[in-house]
């Protein structure tokens, strides 16, 4: 692949209005976040827009433990599942890795989107000691000798080690270790390109941010903050965002191939993909802890609005 307006000034402006209106804050004071993560997105994005052959891992699931039920958030799955269709539908090749606990969810997600069934899951259980256990060499293997290999991994809503213990945390500081398998192991290969996307901080790839950073700007930081850093992180208010960022980041970067990348990312199917991902898949709100149509509180109608925003910055025209 070869980006096609790669340099041009109204490709760069267009993808740093698309990441400003990703890193729009909800309510977490993530500004100064957003603001040292600047760049990210166009990184990113060309990242895969100039690969000769990419091939590309994409990490989610974020379980809530105590959550009504327990259940994997809906922030990660949505933003996977169209980030995941766009790519396939121009012959990139994908593969969606989780743990047992949000599998059905990232499952359902995909389904919801139209992935199809054959596509690769890779699902490392949550008890893996370290990068040498089975479950997770066995996927570095056929990661490296697939063909092509695998030369990107993204996560997206991902929860990761801390600086502070290595304990994984959530928002309100709980240690969810038991409960998130360590699928960082995957993140950090030599010679694989890591995009990390995140809102608050304790995701895998916000260790590319300072800790005092996130200490000082999110509520717990000093304890939540991720120490795994990526090449190219992408922070913004709702991780789903910054999913659908990318993937209209890279459409702007290959025009050859811009229809095919966001056929899917319509106001339609995004809203078709978060109803069956709560009925079908029991995911919840990262944020309330219950199964409704909200993402972090906020209404699919909100959603909604930043989706049509980032569309109609890239100068695609979509419909319901």
């Amino acid at each position: 692949m070869t980006a096609a307006f790669g340099n041009s000034p109204e490709v760069k402006t267009r993808i740093e209005k698309i990441e400003n209106i990703c890193g729009r804050d909800i309510g977490n004071g993530i500004e100064p976040l957003v603001e040292a993560a600047k760049g990210g997105l166009l990184g990113a994005a060309r990242s895969i827009a100039e690969h000769p052959y990419p091939h590309v891992a994409i990490i989610t699931g974020f379980f809530i433990p105590h959550g009504t039920p327990p259940a994997a958030e809906n922030d990660g799955p949505i933003g996977c599942a169209h980030l995941a269709a766009g790519l396939l539908r121009v012959g990139i090749p994908v593969r969606l890795v989780t743990d047992p606990l949000c599998l059905n969810a990232v499952k359902v997600a995909a389904r919801a989107a139209g992935i199809p069934a054959q596509v690769p899951f890779d699902v490392v259980p949550v008890d893996a000691g370290s990068a040498e256990d089975p479950s997770v060499s066995s996927i570095v293997n056929s990661w490296q000798s697939a063909e092509p290999p695998v030369s990107h991994v993204i996560s997206i809503e991902r929860a990761g080690p801390s600086y502070d213990d290595g304990t994984v945390r959530n928002i309100n500081g709980d240690d969810i270790t038991a409960y998130t398998a360590p699928l960082h192991f995957l993140f950090t290969l030599s010679e694989i390109i890591s995009i990390g996307i995140g809102d608050l901080g304790n995701e895998l790839g916000m260790g590319t941010l300072s800790q005092e950073l996130i200490a000082k700007t999110i509520k717990h930081g000093e304890r939540i903050a991720c120490y795994i850093p990526c090449h190219h992180p992408i922070v913004c208010g709702v991780s789903n965002w910054g999913a659908m960022g990318l993937l209209t980041a890279i459409a702007l970067l290959r025009p050859d191939l811009k229809s095919k990348l966001t056929e899917g990312l319509t106001l339609e199917t995004d809203k078709q993909i978060l109803t069956t991902l709560v009925n079908e898949g029991a995911a919840i709100d990262g944020d309330t802890g219950l199964q409704a149509l909200t993402i972090e509180t906020l209404p699919w109608e909100y959603h909604g609005k930043v989706l049509t925003e980032i569309l109609e910055t890239a100068g695609l025209t979509k419909s319901v």
